[in-house]
């Protein structure tokens, strides 16, 4: 019997607690009591003491062997790329070397949306790869290599078919071909083993008297893409050639026990059908380090896992700041007391799957196949921009408070995880 209103989604003590006693969740403590609750008590982040983080030594190294049968037959319509890759899309994509550009390139989007596309009935569309670097900052920083090999590597997602459209203002510190670097684009013929690479085609806005020479210049350039963009067809493809990243924003109490469980059965599935899953959110998963180096598929992984969380409690320490930042305002509402309850429902998307290879931010998978750990933060643009970096070719997000979130460069799929949302 409740002994005070409690809102959906929150926690209800369901036998006396007294202060200090572990209150347990998905079967851990996700805290302790800081005071006598009687049972009914309605049980939130005011009345629990969070635990210490678990520390990074003598953890389990690969100690939980799962094998999952193949699944075999299934299949999905894709676009086979130069490289052997497989697109979910068919997109024009144009990167930028410099955030300087960002608004001219807005505009001739706009244009070639309307005056190329209808033209043009086999692309699905036309995406701008903005960003806020490139120039201004210290461009050989020993960090500095984190954006760029994102920007990089995004501009090859499996998408956009090989396609290198560039545009560049000219003076940037981060020019063209130290962004996309001969061999980017390699194509590899399968037969003899030769490799072939398309010229890369850069607009430099400096070379332009005025904004509509640049406008005319890029529309141009476009055409030439799209019109090798629509000779593509979508063709019959093994489930395996998939890409998918899982990722969770806006949760609430019901993220760990609906859509995550739902969204790690459908991970499992397609991990057996050879497909690749990404899971992500060091500042999420923290918290749940044990079960992650478990899973690993060998020792090495498990300390690839380790890696990466140790760079998290440094960053940490850095900034003065704890691990208690994470869970907002809204996972709060939504009846998430900390990040510990929180991580606990967040692993649980990745599904049950050994982990095969870890990704740190900004990497691309390069074949890797499985269950991948893609090391980044749980701000729902980044970890997003960080799986289409690593060559994710479809996203599933789930949500228990709700988000506009979307990504233009892959199919976004939302799972809700209460029906009146």
């Amino acid at each position: 019997v409740l002994r005070e209103h409690v809102p959906q989604g929150h926690k209800v003590a369901l036998a006396d607690l007294k202060a200090g006693d572990a209150v347990r969740r998905y079967d851990v403590p996700i805290g302790f009591a800081l005071e006598d609750l009687q049972a009914g008590s309605w049980v939130n982040e005011r009345r629990l003491r969070m635990p210490e983080a678990r520390g990074l030594e003598d953890l389990p190294l690969a100690t939980r062997k799962v094998e999952l049968p193949p699944l075999e037959g299934f299949t999905f319509e894709g676009f086979r790329n130069p490289d052997g890759s497989v697109g979910t899309r068919n997109l024009l994509a144009i990167t930028t070397t410099v955030q300087c550009v960002a608004g001219v390139l807005e505009h001739a989007v706009q244009r070639i949306r309307q005056e190329l596309l209808p033209q043009f009935p086999h692309v699905d569309g036309v995406v701008g790869l903005e960003h806020g670097y490139g120039c201004g900052v210290a461009i050989d920083a020993p960090d500095a290599v984190i954006p760029i090999r994102t920007l990089r590597h995004i501009s090859m997602n499996p998408n956009f078919g090989g396609e290198a459209l560039v545009v560049s203002l000219g003076c940037e510190k981060l020019q063209p071909e130290r962004l996309l670097p001969p061999g980017s684009f390699a194509i590899r013929d399968l037969r003899t083993g030769q490799a072939t690479e398309p010229a890369l085609d850069v607009v430099t806005l400096q070379e332009h008297d005025g904004f509509t020479a640049m406008l005319d210049t890029i529309v141009a350039r476009a055409r030439v893409h799209l019109q090798r963009l629509n000779a593509r067809r979508r063709e019959t493809v093994p489930a395996s050639e998939l890409i998918v990243g899982v990722q969770c924003g806006g949760s609430d109490a019901f993220s760990g026990v609906t859509a995550n469980p739902a969204v790690g059965f459908c991970a499992d599935l397609l991990v057996r059908a050879g497909a690749t899953v990404m899971f992500s959110e060091t500042t999420e998963v923290r918290d749940g380090v044990a079960q992650l180096t478990a899973r690993a598929a060998t020792p090495e992984v498990a300390q690839a896992v380790i890696r990466e969380m140790a760079w998290y409690d440094e960053y940490l320490q850095r900034g003065s700041v704890d691990r208690s930042a994470n869970t907002t305002p809204g996972n709060k509402k939504g009846g998430l007391s900390n990040i510990v309850e929180k991580a606990m429902g967040s692993i649980v998307k990745s599904g049950s799957a050994p982990i095969s290879g870890v990704l740190s931010p900004g990497e691309k998978l390069g074949g890797r196949k499985g269950l991948i750990y893609a090391a980044t933060p749980a701000s729902d643009f980044i970890c997003g921009t960080l799986q289409l970096a690593a060559g994710m070719n479809l996203h599933v997000f789930t949500t228990g408070r709700g988000t506009p979130y979307g990504l233009a460069e892959v199919p976004v799929i939302k799972v809700a995880t209460r029906s009146d949302l």
